[in-house]
Parts: structure tokens; sequence; C-alpha cells
């Protein structure tokens, strides 16, 4: 007779929860931090930042609820609620610096403690950050957990360099792209460990995409260039749904996933 124990843990058990990390991967994330940036920006300068907010937290529930729902990696809900994370995480971050008067420093800090302490009882409850291993509801909370966590703590940190300390949107971009080249170069090259260096790029990713979203959406008062950010959240809306939508047909981040 099977162990009525045994049969709840193999209920609890799921399919690969995300998505293989190909090139497309650090494409799209790139282009949804951006995004996040440019269209939180945009919401809340036209329209009533709190209804704002609240919209963007309700958008966000809904996409982790469909996200959770599903037993394994579909790549539009998948990506979606990257979006929505990218969104609300913005906002969040924002609002700990203009509505509470938080100085970036003081989030940037703060944020990166969060995200340690998810690491350590990641680590604890699990042993392994490896995102390879998201198949369990449980490893799938504190993998979403860590997600919002680095797009706060990269907002902040973001603004930090471009606004405290006075780099510009454009200046900030270029350092945090080298950066981000370091951890692939370390494990492309030095064999650093694989899940440090992936979760190393992961946080790096926010700030360098908000960066250059700030630099070619802002007002070019503040060096930018002044496309607007409702069009440049628009534009890689758009490029986000066409990648998406490939992977969704060509099945190539998840092929290995079925195997």
């Amino acid at each position: 007779m099977t162990d009525p124990t045994m049969r709840r843990k193999a209920s609890d058990k799921l399919l690969r929860k995300v998505p293989e990390i190909t090139l497309l991967f650090w494409v799209i994330k790139l282009l949804s931090t951006a995004m996040g940036e440019s269209t939180s920006d945009y919401l809340v300068n036209q329209f009533n930042p709190y209804v704002v907010v609240i919209a963007g937290f309700i958008g966000f529930v809904v996409a982790l609820a469909l996200q959770f729902k599903v037993r394994r990696y579909i790549a539009w809900i998948y990506w979606l609620t990257v979006v929505m994370v990218a969104i609300f995480g913005t906002m969040a971050a924002d609002v700990a610096h203009v509505a509470l008067g938080i100085p970036y420093i003081v989030s940037t800090v703060l944020f990166a403690a969060v995200l340690a302490v998810i690491f350590i009882l990641w680590n604890k409850s699990e042993h392994t950050l490896s995102i390879h291993s998201i198949d369990t509801r449980r490893r799938e909370v504190f993998y979403w957990a860590t997600v919002l966590a680095t797009f706060a703590l990269g907002t902040a940190a973001g603004d930090l360099i471009a606004y405290t300390a006075n780099l510009g949107f454009f200046s900030a971009g270029i350092l945090f792209a080298l950066m981000f080249a370091v951890p692939a170069a370390g494990y492309k090259f030095f064999r650093w460990n694989r899940i440090l260096t992936f979760w190393l790029a992961y946080i790096l990713t926010r700030p360098l995409g908000a960066s250059f979203a700030d630099w070619t959406g802002k007002a070019q008062t503040t060096g930018a260039l002044g496309w607007g950010d409702g069009l440049v959240g628009g534009v890689l809306a758009v490029l986000i749904v066409v990648f998406v939508g490939y992977l969704s047909m060509s099945h190539k981040d998840s092929a290995a996933l079925d195997r």
C-alpha cells in the first residue's frame, strides 16, 4: 500500500516552472526591466498615482496567481508575471523614496538586506538556490519573492547611481553594463559558481535596463534623449510580445524541460 505521505509529496511536485536560460532569456529580461521602469513612470505621472499603484498591485497579484495555478512553464504566463513584477517593483521602490522620503542609499541597503534574508531562508530550507530546481510550491514562492526583491533593489540602486551619485542615466547604464559583464566573464573564463553568477547577473539586469530606459525616455533637460516614457514603454512592450510569442510557438526555451 502506498504511504499517504508519499502520495501527498508526489502531488506537491511540479514540472519545471521556469524557462531554460538562453540568450533570449536575458534579452527579454532586460527589455522587461526597461519596460517596467518606463511604464511605471509614465502611468504614475499621467494618472492618479494612488490609483495606479493599487492597479499595479492588483495586476501583479493576478499575474502571480496565474503563474502559481499552472503546473509547468508556460512562456506568456511566466513573462507576464515578470513584467508585472517589473512594473509593481518599480512602483514599490519609488513609493519608498517619493512618498515616504527614504533616501536611495537607505532603500538600496534595505532591499539588499531583504534579498539576503530571502536567499538565506531559501538555501536553509531547500539547500539550493538553483532555478533549475523550481519544481515544488515552496521553491516557487522563494523564487518569486527573490525576483520581486531583485527588482526593488535594482530600482533603488539604479536611482542611487543616477541621481544621488549624480552620474546621469547614460553613464549609469554604461557602468551597470560593465558590471553585468563581470559575472558572465567569470562564469565563462574562470569557472565561477553557476548559481552565484546567475543571480549576480539577474540582479544587475534591473538597474541596467532601467538606466537606458530613463536615458531614452526622460526629458532632455535631465541629459536624456527626451523620447517620452510612454513611447519607450510602448515600443519595449511590443518587442517583448514579439519575442515571447516566438518562444510560445518555437518552445525553444522549454524543449529541454520536456526531456
